[in-house]
């Protein structure tokens, strides 16, 4: 007789969502949101602490057009496989993982502490969305933070991916999977090419000093797959941003 995995759920509370949301936000007062008078429009009004988002300078997501090229250090992944938390805070899916996962930059170590997802994706590439984006969030220990972006597009169903699109939390539910293990290396596309730029958190408080990556290569995920996560949330992609005379780099 084959075992069904156990599915562990905990209930949020609406007003106590302190899970991490965007690119590392801190969420406290989830009243924000992507349509409406609560809209992206709006953030910079919502609260004294997200000015940010009305006045940064150096906003994110980005349209990238033009790059300079540049040897940039290359993107070491010592990721290594962990149980997750799958957390839907009311804005996207958040998959938080265990300590551990390490990407290396240029001799600098910064700790993955979750990835999650949007539709479209918030970074547009000659002014093209695709269909996904996967933003990995890392922490240095100087506190800053290191965002990897992973394109996705529709094609064949992502095996690696595949125990997470099952799993999705439903808003303000949080799971664990007993035996889920998932190795966030096999979520990346091969080609680890990558434009780099400074940008922002791309949700409140909007906060700028994060290192943007934006892999060139994307993966592909079924069509299905797609459609799972639309079901939970049709279109939560902050809009494009002002370059504000900012670098974008691209490796060679």
């Amino acid at each position: 007789m084959k075992h069904q995995p156990l599915i562990r759920h905990t209930a949020l509370a609406a007003l106590a969502l302190c899970a991490v949301t965007g690119v590392g936000a801190q969420e406290a007062h989830p009243h924000w949101g992507y349509k409406g008078q609560h809209g992206a429009a709006h953030w910079g009004e919502l609260e004294a602490g997200f000015e940010a988002c009305a006045r940064g300078a150096a906003q994110s997501p980005i349209d990238i057009r033009k790059t300079v090229k540049e040897a940039l250090p290359a993107l070491e992944f010592q990721y290594t496989p962990g149980a997750p938390t799958l957390i839907n805070n009311g804005h996207t899916v958040q998959v938080s993982m265990p300590a551990g996962s390490k990407l290396v930059v240029n001799g600098k170590a910064m700790e993955l502490q979750q990835f999650h997802l949007h539709t479209p994706s918030e970074e547009a590439i000659g002014g093209k969305r695709a269909a996904m984006v996967a933003h990995f969030v890392h922490k240095g220990e100087d506190g800053g933070t290191g965002v990897v972006a992973v394109l996705i597009q529709p094609g064949k169903t992502h095996a690696a991916w595949a125990p997470i699109f099952a799993h999705l939390p439903r808003p303000g539910e949080k799971l664990t999977v007993d035996g889920l293990a998932v190795d966030a290396s096999a979520l990346l596309p091969a080609s680890k090419g990558y434009y780099s730029f400074a940008g922002s958190l791309t949700t409140p408080p909007c906060s700028e000093g994060v290192q943007w990556m934006v892999l060139k290569e994307p993966v592909k995920l079924g069509a299905q797959q797609i459609k799972a996560f639309r079901q939970l949330y049709n279109a939560n992609a902050r809009p494009l941003q002002p370059l504000n005379g900012r670098v974008v780099k691209e490796s060679t």
